[in-house]
């Protein structure tokens, strides 16, 4: 989408959401499940955020950054949004200022590391 108001992926408890614009006040509320990723070049998006359900950073990832990469195309194809088509097209620089949102209880499972520079260590 390209943009929601306030409580934003409230109750949320699976699949992926992309937004491409503001969000409201309360975004993540009671977020128990899923993922989204949200463009903030303008850093607002901590003052809006519940911090009590979910957590978030600034893509890390290059598994994450091809998943919204390749979300954000299909949404260009299927809606012909000049939006979503003039992020792709400045994608190097643009792609650092989306911030990846998880609720706190599934940062351990998930499927691919958040963050390409941590280091797994094997427990001996």
């Amino acid at each position: 989408v390209e943009g929601c108001g306030a409580n934003g992926c409230e109750y949320m408890t699976g699949g992926v959401a992309v937004l491409l614009g503001r969000v409201g006040q309360n975004f993540g509320a009671g977020m128990t499940g899923g993922m989204a990723f949200v463009y903030d070049p303008d850093g607002e998006f901590a003052q809006r955020a519940n911090p009590e359900n979910i957590v978030w950073q600034r893509l890390a990832s290059a598994h994450w950054e091809g998943v919204l990469h390749g979300l954000v195309a299909r949404h260009a194809q299927a809606t012909d949004s000049k939006r979503s088509k003039g992020l792709l097209a400045d994608w190097e620089r643009i792609a650092g200022d989306f911030w990846q949102v998880v609720p706190k209880e599934m940062l351990s499972r998930q499927t691919y590391p958040l963050d390409d520079s941590v280091e797994l260590v094997a427990a001996e």
